[in-house]
């Protein structure tokens, strides 16, 4: 695959001779992070850069924006309202799809592609009624109506769904809308239901598919085993689906980003977003070939955690190379360690747990007293070595949390366990502070958003908008005539 640089030349090339020309690029590809702003593609990058993997290919795009992210009812928006703006163009409160504040039916610029003859593609890592893809598609006065997004799908009629399920809400029997099973229903409307990377390695061009890959989303990338594509494959896939002589519209969704960032689980947050940004490369090798019709956009729906590049714990230093020492998500540790709690009935001790803190985070325990001495004569102690404190803030937690597992602490989810217990999330603090990562939230913040593009029509993205303008531009690429 061609550098950044190659390919940054490439699209600046097609958007110069395309953009001024207005003809509406034949391809689009829109990329959202949820939860990425500027800070994580900052900071990603500067960690892609000291792992080896190099400058993120979103942020060489020459056309660049700041991009305004307030919802119609609060200066924090949620991802709902925030999908509800790029997607359709207009401001609606938070918590509502598709729809204005009002609940009047809003048109996406997914619909508006596929009106024009396009095909289209809506693809993400978290559960697909999830706020963001649904966005593009349904039209609900809540994003908590799992089933009646999972019928909206159905009827949108669009060409190519992947990503994770519809939580347990399948054959919601209470709906007042309840038509049958969703799986049933896509199957009935022509959809090739897959379950699985073999079924979905076999899907070709000329029908319309849903692939599930885990009713509540897919892994982190940190986590992904080869049972589950990368989000650059499922990408290329949709290529391969998607591609005809009228073009397609792909709206891919980095949506675990918003997860580790809500978990300020900074690790797992960078290898996200290098992951989007490796199917963004999917995207910009595309438009090498297809260099006068292929629009390409990077964009994020709201900033997740106030992430911050420096921690005044270590005098403000920055060494974010440390984080390539975890090897798992806060989220899959704290599933394996109550696991690991019960398997003992609870009779683990701390010890038992320092060598896999140690290959799992790359913490290293401070050595007896008469071997530190020898370690100081050697040199300045390794960035990955524990303090005193830090060792007694973790067997703290740990001994919390084992408590907590014999008393048999109700949870239901991988995310209540992440919640519910706190061991994994004070090791993911210790080496967050050690690599000099900050965060201010666990939540959304106001921060606006960074938006990059390439190819014919960028100039839609350019200055300091608002989220409602990239959605009202994108649409407008399909209404003209």
């Amino acid at each position: 695959m061609p550098g950044i640089k190659k390919l940054a030349a490439a699209a600046l090339a097609a958007m110069t001779c395309s953009a001024a020309c207005g003809a509406a690029p034949k391809y689009v590809f829109l990329f959202i992070g949820d939860g990425m702003s500027t800070p994580q593609r900052m900071v990603a990058e500067s960690f892609a850069e000291k792992i080896g993997y190099g400058r993120l290919a979103m942020n060489s795009l020459p056309y660049q924006a700041n991009t305004r992210t307030q919802s119609a009812n609060s200066i924090i928006t949620d991802s709902a309202a925030a999908a509800t703006a790029i997607a359709c163009g207009e401001k609606t409160r938070n918590g509502m799809i598709g729809v204005d504040p009002s609940t009047n039916r809003l048109f996406s610029v997914a619909e508006a592609a596929k009106k024009s003859g396009r095909k289209v593609g809506i693809v993400t890592t978290v559960t697909i009624c999830h706020a963001t893809p649904a966005g593009f598609y349904a039209h609900r006065p809540s994003r908590g109506m799992s089933y009646e997004i999972g019928l909206d799908m159905v009827d949108s009629g669009f060409d190519y769904f992947c990503g994770g399920g519809i939580y347990s809400s399948y054959d919601d029997r209470k709906s007042g809308e309840y038509r049958g099973d969703i799986r049933d229903l896509a199957r009935a409307a022509g959809y090739a239901v897959t379950t699985n990377r073999a079924e979905w390695a076999a899907l070709r061009p000329g029908g319309k598919a849903w692939s599930i890959f885990g009713d509540w989303g897919m892994e982190f990338a940190i986590d992904r085993d080869e049972s589950q594509p990368s989000l650059a494959e499922i990408v290329a896939k949709g290529i391969e689906l998607l591609d005809n002589p009228a073009g397609f519209f792909i709206m891919c969704e980095g949506g675990k980003v918003d997860y580790a960032g809500h978990a300020n689980d900074a690790a797992t947050n960078l290898r996200d977003v290098i992951a989007l940004d490796e199917a963004v490369k999917t995207a910009l090798e595309f438009q090498r070939l297809h260099p006068e019709d292929t629009l390409v956009i990077t964009t994020g729906d709201h900033e997740t955690g106030g992430l911050s590049m420096g921690f005044a714990g270590i005098g403000g230093q920055f060494r974010v190379e440390l984080l390539k020492h975890q090897k798992v998500s806060v989220e899959k540790f704290s599933e394996w360690f109550k696991s690991r709690v019960r398997e003992t009935k609870g009779k683990i001790e701390f010890e038992d747990i320092k060598p896999v803190l140690t290959e799992k985070f790359g913490l290293l325990f401070p050595p007896p007293r008469d071997d530190a001495k020898a370690a100081q004569k050697k040199g300045p102690p390794d960035p990955m070595m524990l303090t005193k404190k830090d060792v007694k803030v973790l067997e703290e937690a740990f001994q919390t949390d084992v408590d907590k597992v014999r008393n048999k602490v109700r949870d239901t989810t991988a995310h209540d366990v992440a919640r519910n217990y706190v061991f994994a999330q004070t090791v993911k603090n210790v080496l967050n502070a050690h690599a000099g990562v900050g965060w201010s939230s666990g939540s959304h913040t106001a921060l606006p958003t960074f938006t990059t593009a390439a190819g014919p029509r960028a100039d839609i993205v350019v200055g300091m908008q608002e989220n409602t303008d990239l959605g009202r531009r994108l649409r407008a690429l399909y209404e003209e005539k």
